[in-house]
């Protein structure tokens, strides 16, 4: 689990694809589009080279393309074929190069087709229309065994490395919008912090003051920020923390640490926020259902 792959089952081509293994099969036998080694008890086990043709190969299928005749394909003109989608900015295969440069370790040709991306649009339509569907698959990918963690943060690390830098573009400005200021943070045992990153970007495109206190923040230590700011609305993300059982004792210290402090929001969403009573909370304790919403309210 540990160990980077370099040899893949067709079970990891099916989940890297979404090409069922039965028809990967048929293609392999009918059209040769695959040549897979044999283990000595007769198991595939495909290279990178075969996966990054099947991944190119199956583009070309989703856009109207015969696999008989992406089989009579000289075997450099598939490749050129999927570079003039590629720059259509195709979906699929912009994602299918993600997991490229995911599986590879390859930052130069993740950094590569993010530029490309941005050269028609906004760094939120990349998030939304790229980084998240990816990201979502690699939750998926990493529970079947298909990648290893390794795999999965050097991804993550990368997404949140273009939204840092995304947010450090807009912070040369000041602060124009005067109504609040956000306090984005994660409360104890909580590291999954892409989303709120992402939040805190679109506070600071607003125009917004932005204060980003980052991951596993004891809840104590937001009093000193209540101190500092008269408007602040704190934005946390409760993925898996607080637990269940532990959520609506956070939200009641919360209010005994923001009483004397009239005009503190609270902010809330994430998978925990579910567990909450929401007809008991105070107005200024809202939970949202997802990065959307917020982004309405800004």
């Amino acid at each position: 689990m540990n160990t980077t792959k370099k040899t893949f089952s067709i079970r990891d081509l099916e989940n890297l694809s979404g090409i069922k293994a039965h028809t990967i099969r048929i293609w392999e036998k009918r059209y040769n589009l695959l040549s897979p080694e044999r283990t000595d008890t007769n198991i595939r086990r495909y290279s990178l080279e075969s996966l990054q043709k099947l991944l190119n190969i199956t583009l070309l299928y989703s856009n109207g393309h015969k696999i008989s005749k992406i089989a009579n394909l000289k075997e450099g003109k598939i490749p050129e074929i999927v570079n003039e989608l590629i720059s259509k900015n195709n979906n699929s295969q912009v994602i299918n190069t993600f997991k490229l440069a995911m599986i590879n370790f390859d930052e130069q040709l993740f950094t590569r087709t993010f530029k490309t991306l941005l050269l028609d649009k906004s760094f939120s339509e990349v998030f939304k229309e790229f980084f998240i569907p990816l990201l979502n698959e690699l939750g998926l990918l990493w529970q079947t065994d298909t990648i290893c963690p390794a795999h999965e943060h050097f991804i993550s690390n990368l997404v949140k490395q273009k939204i840092l830098i995304s947010t450090q573009d807009l912070s040369v400005e000041e602060a124009s919008n005067e109504k609040a200021t956000f306090i984005a943070y994660l409360p104890e045992n909580e590291i999954h912090e892409i989303g709120l990153l992402y939040l805190n970007y679109e506070i600071v495109s607003r125009g917004y003051k932005s204060v980003y206190l980052g991951q596993t923040v004891p809840l104590e230590s937001l009093e000193e920020v209540m101190k500092t700011f008269e408007n602040a609305t704190f934005l946390s993300y409760f993925t898996v923390s607080p637990s269940k059982d532990k959520v609506d004792d956070y939200i009641t210290k919360f209010r005994s640490l923001s009483a004397n402090f009239p005009n503190t929001k609270l902010w809330l969403l994430g998978h925990q926020t579910q567990h909450i009573d929401q007809e008991k909370l105070p107005q200024a304790i809202e939970i949202f259902s997802s990065i959307d919403k917020i982004v309405e309210r800004l």
